[in-house]
C-alpha cells in the first residue's frame, strides 16, 4: 500500500476530523479565556489588592544596562499567575462540558453473542434440567 493512499484513509476516518475540529474549536476557546481573565478578571482583583497591574508584579534578576533596557532579566509572576488562572478556568470548563456530555451518552449495548455460545448454553441447561 503506498504512502498517498494510507495517509488518505487516515484522513478520511471520522476520528481525525472531529480531532482537527476540537483542536480549533479549543484554540478559539482558550483565546476567549485569555481574554475573560486578561481584561475582566485580573483589573478588578488588582484594583481590589491595591491598584496592582498583575503584568509588572516581576523579580529582576539582572539589572537593565544604562543604554540597553531590553537586557534586564526577570521573573515575571504576574503574567505567570494570570496564566495559571486562565489554565484552571479552562479545565473547569472542560470538565464542565466532559460532564454534561457523558450525562447525555447512552450506555454502550452489550456485544452480541455469537450463535456457538447460544447452542452451547442451550445445550448446557438442557443437560442441567435432567
Amino acid at each position: 500500500m503506498s504512502i498517498l493512499k494510507e495517509f488518505r484513509e487516515f484522513v478520511s476516518r471520522g476520528n481525525v476530523i472531529d480531532l482537527a475540529v476540537g483542536v480549533i474549536i479549543g484554540a478559539a476557546f482558550g483565546k476567549i479565556v485569555s481574554s475573560l481573565v486578561a481584561d475582566i478578571i485580573m483589573p478588578p482583583l488588582g484594583l481590589l489588592l491595591g491598584n496592582i497591574d498583575f503584568n509588572h508584579i516581576r523579580w529582576e534578576l539582572r539589572a537593565p544596562l544604562p543604554d540597553k533596557p531590553e537586557t534586564g532579566v526577570y521573573l515575571n509572576a504576574g503574567v505567570f499567575l494570570k496564566n495559571i488562572i486562565d489554565f484552571l478556568l479552562v479545565a473547569a470548563a472542560i470538565f464542565g462540558i466532559v460532564k454534561a456530555a457523558n450525562r447525555f451518552k447512552k450506555p454502550a449495548p452489550p456485544p452480541a453473542v455469537p450463535r456457538e455460545i447460544e447452542l452451547l448454553t442451550e445445550i448446557r441447561d438442557a443437560l442441567t434440567k435432567r
